[in-house]
């Protein structure tokens, strides 16, 4: 049997005696407070740090939230107390937004196929639209005339590059997403007559990149982009939001994104910008790189059993949980994401196991071949990066097993 290479990133979390803590709480505080396992724990400082160190290199771009990544109503009250807006996917999401402190002029609301009902809720709350198509326009004028208020909108731009070595591709060559570039000139042109405040341009192209001459690439093509579709606008482009892409590693092999690189070129492009577009608030929009350190799933070891010389680890959580972690999100190839024992994180004693979940799915994977310390029944199973797409992506209800539980620490 051939161990999986093992991970070399630096996992934000402390550890006191070797049990783990969030936020300076010990695990075991953690688990009194939320009653059980398996559960999610979201670290306020981690996420703090991240933003920080956003604000370091990009002092001059403002920084919202894609919700999308983690929409946990404590999390999203957090994160709206250290950004400059919220980026939206949906009604449910709108709720959470306007529930928190961030003000809806500094919310926007991205996805393609939004029903009528949201349409008119974000226009009434004084929320951004970006328009995904055509049609979509249609439907907010029809509803700004029967209402009282002016529509907010920009126009999400299907541009014609991608964001190259992406974990998504959002954008370039045929996509739902948003309105091809080619196309825009002529909707902006018909703009001009219609009820509507045109507020600028979404252009996103890919998300989890951690390849900096991947993102400069795409900021350059972004920005000339903006600036070619902008002599086509109703009136002077206040918004531009550039999408996000930042990514953080969760396999063996993968290092963090260093962000100088794309820092130095952003500081060499947003002169040029700035000048042809002085009313223009540029944004990024992250969400993975924002909370997805900041985030571990915990769950107990229930069983330890042997199967015809390999080594299973059974727990009380798996991929009805964290979906992700399982291989079953996105993942051609299955890759470990960095997985330890909470209450033995200074053990140098190793074993390779595989850590799996109580579904009967041969999927239910957690660690596959890992070298982890001597486990046994009793001890809890940490899988961190965590903080991204994982509770809100996951399928709680297969095969009705017990619901799993969030918390902000």
């Amino acid at each position: 049997m051939t161990k999986r290479p093992e991970h070399c990133l630096t996992i934000p979390f402390t550890n006191n005696n070797g049990l783990l803590e969030v936020n300076g709480h010990s695990l075991n505080a953690v688990i009194a407070q939320v009653g059980q396992t398996p559960f999610y724990a979201y670290d306020k400082s981690i996420m703090t740090t991240q933003v920080e160190t956003f604000r370091q290199y990009f002092p001059e771009i403002s920084l919202h939230y894609a919700m999308k990544a983690n929409p946990m109503p404590d999390v999203v009250n957090y994160m709206s107390t250290l950004v400059d807006g919220l980026d939206i996917a949906s009604g449910g999401e709108m709720k959470v937004a306007l529930a928190s402190s961030t003000t809806a002029d500094e919310i926007s609301f991205a996805g393609p196929g939004k029903s009528r009902t949201e349409l008119a809720q974000a226009i009434e709350a004084g929320i951004t639209l970006n328009i995904e198509s055509e049609f979509e326009l249609e439907q907010i004028v029809s509803i700004a005339q029967q209402g009282s208020r002016e529509p907010r909108v920009a126009i999400r731009v299907n541009p014609d590059f991608e964001l190259k070595a992406s974990g998504m591709k959002m954008a370039g060559g045929p996509k739902p997403f948003g309105i091809d570039a080619e196309r825009v000139p002529a909707l902006l042109k018909s703009m001009k007559n219609l009820p509507v405040h045109f507020r600028g341009f979404h252009i996103f192209s890919g998300s989890q990149n951690l390849k900096p001459e991947a993102l400069i690439e795409a900021h350059q093509k972004t920005f000339e982009l903006a600036l070619a579709l902008s002599k086509y606008a109703p009136s002077p482009v206040e918004l531009l939001n550039i999408g996000g892409g930042f990514g953080i590693p969760y396999f063996p092999g993968e290092s963090e994104l260093d962000l100088r690189p794309v820092a130095d070129n952003m500081n060499k492009l947003l002169p040029d910008v700035k000048k042809q577009l002085p009313n223009a608030e540029i944004v990024i929009e992250l969400g993975r790189f924002l909370v997805g350190p900041a985030g571990v799933y915990i769950c107990e070891v229930t069983d330890i059993k042997e199967s015809r010389g390999k080594t299973y680890v059974i727990a009380n959580g798996g991929l009805h949980h964290h979906l992700a972690a399982s291989g079953n999100f996105g993942q051609i190839i299955r890759k470990n994401y960095p997985v330890a024992i909470a209450n033995k994180m200074d053990s140098q004693e190793k074993q390779e196991v595989s850590i799996v979940g109580p579904l009967c799915t041969p999927l239910d994977i957690l660690a596959d071949n890992m070298l982890l310390p001597n486990i046994q029944r009793g001890d809890l199973v940490a899988v961190f990066q965590s903080g991204a797409y994982g509770f809100s992506a996951s399928p709680h209800g297969f095969l009705s097993q017990p619901m799993v539980k969030e918390v902000l620490v």
